[in-house]
Order: structure tokens, then C-alpha cells, then sequence
């Protein structure tokens, strides 16, 4: 059901008074300027000894992926070729499969066929930081934020972009301690979530960096509302980085994992930490379009067989 709000601007009535003489006049004295209130300072508490510990463990992570040459952000190179085969069944596996069924109310790891999902409506990535987050990492990460998000929407040619109002996809950046009491401040995110699921999201087991959840309506199961991203803050630079990359890019649709996806960030190998050029292939294949939404793999293949042959020059 559609609302309108109506807004009656009241017009100012002016009176006028008349003389035989000419009007007295007095000068109008200069307007007053009343300064903005400066923004909230946000409030900044110590880390709990278990955030601090599990900091230092994330950090170590990092070094080692490092070390190991993974966490690429070159995107590829000569040494990750593709072909249009390849990208096809990147797509299908990705993009029309789902990494967790839901099962009477709780995600397990079966992967499941799926259908074709995207957003319809324009995404604006809002982002909130938990108190525990440094002014510094919170202006950075909204710098970062907003970077990538202009990329997706010229990628995607979908209006995507970062709010500093209400938004529809929330990324929310928390301790372990945060994470842990979030439940209630994302029902209120998200209107009519389980209570139960809720639970579920807020409980990330330590080798889960980053999680993102997308929700549709049962009237429209295949377009995408809103979504939630949680993003541990106890990530150095680059893995915090890495999830938004992969969160918000899988929170647009693409929403699976592929073991044979290279170069790519829908991989679990931490090969690469950045949304590559075959990943942006695989964003411009799911906006298309040509791509009806609620495709299963079968109906969906051969379209994007003709829209990866036009992405790639008709390689094959």
C-alpha cells in the first residue's frame, strides 16, 4: 500500500500600510547566522582483553597469508587466465547457487540450487561502527566504503553508493563483544527477523572474518530489500578491507563460492583479497537485463552464455 505525504506550505501574509506622507523607514538589521552544531563525537571505549587477544590473532593471520603470497591485490594477472567456459561456470556456480540452506529456520553449509537474485531498488550502504572502533579506522573504512561502492555501480550500471542516512544495506563493524549483543539493534534493521536467526548471525565462530546476510519478501523472493554485513573490527587494514569487498559484492547477489573461481574473491583459498576484473564480469552478467530474476542454472545458462561471449570478445 502506497502513502502520500502532503506538505502544505503556509504562505506569509503581508501588510501593507498606507500614508499620506511618505513611509518612515528604519534600516533591517543584519540576519544572524546561527552556527551548525558541530557532529557527535563518537564515543571510543578500551577494547575487552578478548577483543585485544583476538586482534592480535587476526593480525597474525594476515602476516601468514601474507607470507604465503595470498591476499593479492594485483586482481590478476598472466598468471590467471580465463575463458569464456570458465567464466560461464564461475557464474552458475556463484551466482546461481547458494552457499547455506536455510533448514526449519536455521542456515546449515549444504550448498543448494538457487535462482538468479539482485537488488531492484538503489542500494545505500549505510555503515556503523561499534564503540570500540577508532575515529581514525571509522573514517578510513568510510572512505574505503565509498570507493568501492562507486566502482560497483559503474560496474554493475546500479545505482549503489554509501548514506550517511538510513540505509538498506547495513555494514556494521563490531568486537567480538559487540557482535555478541547485536541482536537487538539488528531486529530493528531489519523489521519482521527471527529472533532465533538473529541469534544465528550474531554468533561468528573464529575462523568466520565477515558474514553478510540479504533478505527479500515473500512476494518477491528474488529481489533483494535489504541486507546486513558484519565485519569484525579486529581485522587489520587489509582483511578488514577484504570483507567489505567480498561481503558487499555477495550481498548484491553474488552469493556463493567456488573453489574453481579464479582470479576471484568467491573463493575460500584467500588468494586474493580485492574484487577482481573476472569478478566485475561477474557482476555486469548478474545486472544484465537479459538475466531474469528467479532464473534456475538450467534457464539461466544459456543467457549468459551470450552475455559472457559479448564480455569477452567471444572467446571460448
Amino acid at each position: 500500500m502506497r502513502g502520500a505525504l502532503h506538505i502544505a506550505l503556509a504562505g506569509l501574509m503581508a501588510v501593507t500600510l498606507s500614508a499620506c506622507d511618505e513611509p518612515l523607514t528604519s534600516p533591517r538589521p543584519a540576519q544572524r547566522v546561527v552556527p551548525a552544531p558541530p557532529p557527535p563525537t563518537p564515543k571510543i571505549v578500551t577494547p575487552s582483553a578478548r577483543s585485544t587477544e583476538l586482534s592480535a590473532y587476526y593480525a597474525q593471520v594476515q602476516r601468514s597469508l601474507l607470507t604465503q603470497g595470498l591476499l593479492r591485490t594485483d586482481g590478476g594477472g598472466i598468471d590467471t587466465p580465463y575463458s569464456k567456459r570458465q567464466l560461464v561456470d564461475n557464474f552458475v556456480r556463484i551466482g546461481v547457487f547458494n552457499e547455506f540452506t536455510l533448514v526449519n529456520g536455521v542456515f546449515t553449509n549444504a550448498p543448494s540450487e538457487g535462482r538468479v537474485q539482485r537488488w531492484e531498488k538503489p542500494v545505500n550502504i549505510s555503515m556503523q561502527f561499534g564503540p570500540s572502533v577508532s575515529a581514525a579506522i571509522r573514517s578510513q573504512d568510510k572512505k574505503t566504503v565509498a570507493g568501492y561502492a562507486q566502482r560497483l555501480s559503474r560496474v554493475a550500471k546500479a545505482p549503489v553508493g554509501l548514506t550517511r542516512g538510513a540505509g538498506n544495506f547495513h555494514v556494521a563493524v563490531l568486537s567480538v563483544d559487540e557482535i555478541e549483543s547485536f541482536g537487538p539493534e539488528l531486529m530493528k534493521l531489519i523489521p519482521g527477523l527471527d529472533a532465533s536467526l538473529a541469534s544465528q548471525i550474531t554468533t561468528m565462530a573464529r575462523p568466520i572474518y565477515c558474514t553478510v546476510y540479504a533478505f527479500s519478501d515473500a512476494d518477491t523472493p528474488d529481489s533483494f530489500h535489504s541486507a546486513v554485513a558484519i565485519v569484525r573490527a579486529e581485522h587489520p587494514d587489509l582483511l578488514r578491507k577484504s570483507c567489505y569487498h567480498e561481503e558487499i559484492a555477495q550481498g548484491l547477489g553474488l552469493s556463493n563460492d567456488s573453489p574453481a573461481a579464479r582470479p576471484s574473491i568467491f573463493n575460500d583459498d584467500d588468494e586474493f583479497a580485492l574484487l577482481t576484473r573476472h569478478d566485475e564480469l561477474l557482476l555486469q552478467i548478474l545486472y544484465d537485463e537479459r538475466l531474469p530474476l528467479g532464473s534456475t542454472p538450467a534457464q539461466a545458462r544459456p543467457i549468459i552464455e551470450v552475455i559472457a561471449a559479448e564480455l569477452l570478445g567471444g572467446e571460448s
